[in-house]
């Protein structure tokens, strides 16, 4: 089994999206998948239960059928940082629960994914934040970063903020937030791309159902065995 931790540069830059094209194209090539959304914010409530459409949507593309406990254990209705809106609910968010629920969606798949909630350093805790949940669990990442003007400073210190941390970074995945990209943000992409110091893995297309050039699961399996 070989895990992966999806992380991005800020909320809303994709990371959801490019997990569940990784998913799908694992799942098609014969992989078991399993998917791990630790926490969720932001979740409407429908019949009393918030409901993670994030987690949801990675469920689907990989094919994990198993309870919604199982798949996203801390689901909070504020669209806020995990630590303000599980504080606002009266949670506390527990390393060793989110353990639990990792191991079993480990004991029988190829590849887990693991999606945290916004970027590195977004509060889990007092004590606690996704990096730090990364680190614990020696998670290796998977940087989604925007294509838009302030990628360059947005990938680049996160991927300080990683390095500091010791944490394994597999590569990068640019993903389109919006249909069109003008001049000068592709202009500030190519030279985010020729900056990067680990490797530059693609480019989701917006509205896309693949990272170009092809980002092939196996190959990440393989970089995940070496890392």
């Amino acid at each position: 089994m070989s895990a992966l931790f999806l992380t991005g540069t800020d909320t809303g830059c994709g990371k959801t999206s490019v997990g569940v094209v990784l998913a799908a194209t694992a799942r098609a090539r014969g992989l078991r998948v399993r998917v791990l959304k630790p926490v969720e914010t932001g979740c409407e409530e429908h019949d009393g239960e918030a409901v993670p459409a994030d987690a949801l949507r990675l469920a689907r593309a990989a094919g994990d059928e198993r309870e919604l406990d199982r798949i996203c254990p801390y689901r909070l209705r504020m669209a806020a940082a995990p630590e303000v809106a599980a504080r606002r609910e009266g949670v506390l968010i527990d390393p060793a629960r989110i353990e639990k629920v990792f191991q079993d969606a480990a004991a029988d798949a190829d590849l887990v994914l693991v999606e945290g909630a916004g970027g590195l350093l977004v509060p889990l805790g007092p004590a606690l934040d996704m990096a730090g949940l990364a680190r614990r669990f020696a998670w290796p990442l998977l940087l989604v970063s925007r294509a838009s003007l302030g990628t360059l400073n947005h990938t680049l210190l996160s991927l300080e903020a990683a390095r500091i941390r010791s944490l394994a970074v597999l590569g990068v995945v640019v993903s389109h937030t919006t249909p069109d990209l003008p001049p000068a943000e592709r202009a500030n992409l190519e030279l985010l791309v020729a900056r990067l110091p680990v490797p530059y893995l693609g480019e989701l297309p917006f509205g896309g159902r693949k990272i170009v050039p092809d980002l092939d699961p196996r190959t990440l399996l393989s970089a995940l065995a070496r890392s």
